[in-house]
């Protein structure tokens, strides 16, 4: 049995009186009878503090630390015939290890902290007004003069402040995926994934009564379709990283999104407003690429640095403003002027990158590129039979739907050459977008034969099957309208946007929803 010997200051009342019987000798073992432990097998950094407890019959020997506290219970044991005093046994041992606490990701710390910086720059501002406002004049004057006379240290102290940003900003660049192309990144996506689950939790307990059944045909064709683009992209790292889940809401929002997590959440208004399968497969792909190339730590990095050095600014405001009413005012421009030449411009930016990611996605998923442009057609119709508000484009934090129609119809000869080169299926010789534009023709010729010359009926013509009258069975006709069969020459993972699909809608709800089919876009 192993000894340990030394000298033991003992300073506790009721232990001292054992002290002269238990300095020299006393003999450690886990339990009477049991293995011996090595000399050294407590870690020094675990002995932190030491406290020490003795009552008559035994005595607590606790080693703690911030982490770990590790306990022995020592007690007094008759000693053998030729020892002078009773031995101190180790009786047993207690490993208590603390709880793991998640810390908040940096996200929502800078989300709670935002309101609290601004606060801090109107106090700061506001305070130096008024100690501006007391002094006295020839105060003022001589601090004016202060400043005047040290003009360049000033401007070299500000530029060092610059220079400094400006290092810091480029420590932070990072390169897009996809695109390559370079962007400021101050969140980093593990910490986005974190603030990802949070949101999750947060919708899935907001859409607990509205989520649709996975046995709902329009569960299984949208998670069909996800599924396939997920596969046929899986050589993008980003998109084989994530289990994507697929969550239907039933609400007549026209809506979908996506989380950086893989959660997708499609409103039953989307599935109204898509004509065909292809169109479906365009817009999943668009909302799948602002999660691959993590469009919302981009934003959200580029918000909180534009809010930083717009402290100083408000900051400014509050201090040179005369009046409380007018720094308001000034903050309120401050905020609207950052909004419309940083934050607005560069969702918009995201907005059409997505959408040119979107349709490479859906072009190696094998659905028909075509569609994608007259998918915006589409919504800017529904929009002005259903009278919504139009507003510059400017003003939106989304391209227009004109815009957008026109910049993926530059896009389609690309995408169709990616298309061919993923031993895709052959694609009809007519173009839906040419369909398109005659269907919308002949419709808007036949209203205004049938508005009689009235320039009031003949202004909002009702369009027939119009995406704001689609009957909620319409993933069923989605399956009527997918790709035509694949040639023999093709490998069988090519043909997985037809086979996916329709094995996972009954026949019979096929048959009975493809008479709702938007005719403008068949």
């Amino acid at each position: 049995m192993a000894l340990l010997c030394g000298s033991l200051l003992l300073r506790s009342s009721r232990f001292c009186s054992l002290s002269t019987r238990l300095t020299r000798n006393f003999q450690v073992c886990k339990q009477a009878g049991c293995p011996v432990k090595k000399k050294g097998s407590v870690s020094p950094a675990v002995l932190d503090s030491v406290h020490l407890r003795a009552t008559r019959t035994g005595a607590a020997f606790s080693f703690c630390s911030n982490v770990r506290t590790l306990r022995f219970q020592i007690c007094l044991k008759s000693s053998p015939p030729l020892s002078s005093g009773p031995v101190l046994t180790h009786c047993g041992h207690q490993i208590h290890t603390s709880a793991s606490r998640r810390a908040l990701p940096a996200p929502v710390i800078w989300i709670i902290l935002k309101p609290l910086q601004k606060l801090l720059a109107i106090i700061l501002g506001r305070s130096l007004r008024k100690w501006w406002v007391a002094l006295p004049d020839n105060r003022r004057e001589l601090m004016r003069q202060w400043a005047w006379q040290r003009r360049w240290h000033l401007a070299a102290g500000a530029g060092v402040a610059m220079v400094i940003v400006a290092l810091l900003l480029l420590t932070h660049l990072d390169e897009s995926p996809v695109t390559g192309r370079t962007r400021l990144l101050v969140f980093s996506r593990e910490n986005y994934m974190e603030l990802a689950a949070l949101t999750s939790e947060a919708y899935m307990e907001e859409f607990a009564e509205l989520l649709v059944p996975v046995t709902d045909p329009r569960h299984q064709v949208v998670d069909s379709v996800v599924q396939h683009l997920a596969q046929r992209n899986k050589d993008i790292p980003e998109m084989s990283e994530v289990s994507w889940t697929v969550h239907v809401v039933q609400s007549p929002t026209t809506n979908a999104f996506v989380l950086p997590n893989g959660k997708v959440f499609v409103f039953t208004g989307m599935l109204e407003a898509v004509a065909d399968v292809h169109q479906l497969t365009f817009v999943l792909g668009h909302e799948m690429a602002h999660a691959l190339i993590g469009h919302s730590a981009e934003q959200a990095s580029l918000s909180h640095v534009v809010d930083l050095l717009s402290l100083i600014l408000l900051t400014a405001i509050w201090a040179m403003c005369p009046r409380d009413s007018v720094a308001l005012l000034g903050q309120w421009a401050q905020g609207k002027l950052a909004e419309l030449m940083f934050q607005r411009p560069y969702s918009r930016r995201l907005e059409a990158e997505a959408d040119q990611v979107g349709l490479q996605l859906a072009a190696k998923a094998c659905a028909d590129v075509r569609a994608g442009p007259v998918f915006w057609q589409q919504m800017e119709i529904r929009d002005q039979l259903t009278g919504e508000p139009t507003f510059p484009e400017w003003l939106s934090t989304h391209p227009s739907h004109r815009n957008r129609f026109t910049q993926l119809d530059r896009l389609v000869p690309q995408a169709l050459e990616l298309r061919e080169s993923c031993v895709c299926p052959a694609l009809p010789a007519t173009d839906p977008r040419v369909v398109f534009s005659k269907s919308v023709r002949v419709l808007l010729e036949n209203a205004k034969k049938q508005a009689g010359g009235t320039p009031e009926r003949a202004r909002k013509p009702q369009l027939p099957h119009s995406p704001t009258s689609l009957p909620a069975g319409l993933p069923a006709a989605l399956l009527a309208q997918s790709v035509p069969p694949p040639s023999p020459n093709v490998d069988q993972s090519s043909k997985g946007l037809v086979s996916t699909v329709a094995a996972s809608v009954p026949n019979t709800a096929a048959g009975e929803g493809s008479q709702h089919v938007l005719q403008s876009t068949s």
